[in-house]
């Protein structure tokens, strides 16, 4: 027992220095030591996240860090792990076979979050689940594991797909944790930051941007997916004034004139409003 409880107090302190070290990084750069330089970057100029929502988001995160806790240890340090794909020897695969699975494995994920998150956005669901997540309508890097207890297993449960599906490395399995969640932080980070670049190449079609996400948060319809964008595409869901809501935050950005003027967001009212 005082063997499981420190694998548990081990994987507990880990995920939450890797929350507030990811999370926590980008908060002070965006939101406290450099507000004002990147105030062009802000995806809603009309309503910004308070100290309450941060320490909302906090408190859910910390709860969804002991969820994904306990999934954690019941694959990786009890018997169930033997009937998993989850191998420990490096050599058991070709070295190639990390970075391919930690791909493969991100795919996955995308396919397994669109789909579970569009049922949490069912009326019945959504109330008294998924609107915790939402409470965040101007999300911050904070609102990245902000998920009521019950969501907080869903959005663990790919790993338990992942480990019965994939053959993987502990290693991958890190990765994939990292990875995953420095893609959800900047999802969250309430500040649009790709290149200018990236718009006239063949990436923008195929990844999303924090203000492909932002744009779900502030309209609670729409933009579903996690990583890509194909699934939104696919199943026509994808916000149609995501692209002009980019142009004109990186035009803002770049030094173009026409700046973004969303109407005022009261987020109590768009949660009523949405959730019926």
């Amino acid at each position: 027992m005082q063997g499981f409880t420190d694998i548990i107090i081990r994987i507990f302190s880990v995920t939450a220095i890797r929350y507030f070290v990811i999370a926590g990084v980008p908060f002070l750069i965006f939101y406290v030591f450099f507000k004002g330089r990147f105030e062009r970057s802000r995806i809603q100029k009309k309503r910004a996240a308070d100290v309450k929502d941060f320490l909302r988001e906090i408190l859910h995160s910390m709860q969804t860090t002991a969820v994904f806790t306990i999934i954690a240890l019941v694959l990786l340090f009890t018997p169930l792990r033997d009937h998993t794909l989850i191998y420990s020897k490096v050599t058991d695969y070709p070295t190639w076979w990390i970075p391919v699975s930690l791909v493969i494995s991100l795919i996955i994920h995308d396919t397994y979050f669109y789909w579970m998150h569009r049922l949490l956005h069912h009326p019945v669901l959504f109330k008294y689940t998924h609107l915790v997540h939402h409470k965040s309508v101007t999300p911050s890097p904070w609102a990245s594991y902000s998920f009521h207890f019950f969501e907080a297993w869903t959005e663990g449960f790919v790993l338990v797909v992942l480990a019965f599906t994939l053959p993987m490395h502990p290693i991958t399995i890190g990765l994939f944790t990292v990875v995953g969640f420095i893609i959800n932080v900047y999802g969250h980070l309430g500040f649009e930051i790709a290149p200018k670049r990236l718009r006239n190449s063949m990436w923008f079609n195929i990844i999303n941007t924090s203000t492909y996400h932002n744009l779900h948060h502030s309209k609670f319809r729409g933009n579903y997916s996690l990583y890509f964008r194909h699934w939104d595409k696919l199943m026509k869901t994808e916000n149609p004034d995501y692209e002009k809501e980019y142009d004109k935050i990186q035009a803002r950005r770049f030094g173009a004139d026409e700046a973004i003027h969303q109407q005022p967001l009261n987020a109590a009212e768009t949660i009523r409003e949405y959730s019926g």
